[in-house]
């Protein structure tokens, strides 16, 4: 199967690229650390690596199709990039907020909007959330920014899902919640998550390749703890 992965120059993506690489499945990843993206490329034939910011929606375009292009239709789409800042909301500036939002939501919209055409029948785009981002779970201090972008990437998976369906595109959320990636440790450092990026990644290959058809316009949560 073809698979774009975003975020894929360390933490989760990164093991997501690794291990779709091991079995077989072509992957194109991308992200905006060229360096690091080579390493991964280098032990793994399978990957094709794009170097761009998601933000970037021409740099992003010009880049990506082409890598389309050599592999074909695109089976599923696993938007795992993303960005957190743990900061008081009263100290927060609304650059930041933004920030977060474009990171968080943007980059996926730009990502999906230019994938969209080269999606196959029955495709599955899989959009990473978090616990955070889930009505009634448990927040924390630090966290608004990011918990509100990510609350507002599982209502778009919602709303994506009605508009795809028709194609027979599926559209879900995964909820997660913490796990042991240098982002979160930058974050919050000392503390130690239940689950490796390793792990997780296992969980949302399985997921993205085989549960699209089970699932659509669906939030999951995917945490040992709350979050």
């Amino acid at each position: 199967m073809n698979i774009i992965v975003s975020g894929a120059s360390k933490g989760i993506g990164k093991s997501v690229c690794k291990e779709l690489s091991q079995k077989g499945h072509k992957v194109i990843a991308i992200a905006r650390n060229q360096e690091l993206l080579d390493n991964i490329k280098a032990t793994n034939t399978n990957i094709q690596t794009v170097c761009a910011d998601l933000l970037n929606r021409e740099e992003l375009k010009e880049l990506l199709i082409p890598s389309i292009t050599k592999v074909g239709e695109i089976d599923a789409v696993v938007n795992n990039a993303g960005q957190l800042i743990n900061k008081a909301f009263i100290e927060t500036t609304p650059t930041e907020f933004i920030d977060q939002y474009n990171v968080n939501v943007v980059g996926a919209v730009n990502l999906i909007q230019l994938t969209f055409p080269y999606l196959s029948a029955n495709a599955h785009i899989v959009n990473i959330s978090s616990m955070g981002g889930v009505q009634g779970s448990s927040k924390y201090p630090g966290l608004s920014a990011y918990s509100a972008s990510k609350g507002a990437m599982a209502i778009l998976s919602e709303c994506l899902a009605e508009e795809f369906k028709q194609k027979g595109v599926s559209v879900n959320a995964l909820a997660l919640g913490a796990v042991q990636t240098e982002m979160l440790s930058e974050a919050f450092p000392g503390f130690e998550a239940p689950t490796s990026p390793d792990e997780m990644a296992g969980f949302i290959i399985d997921f993205a390749l085989s549960k699209g058809k089970f699932f659509n316009g669906k939030i999951l949560q995917v945490a040992l703890n709350n979050p």
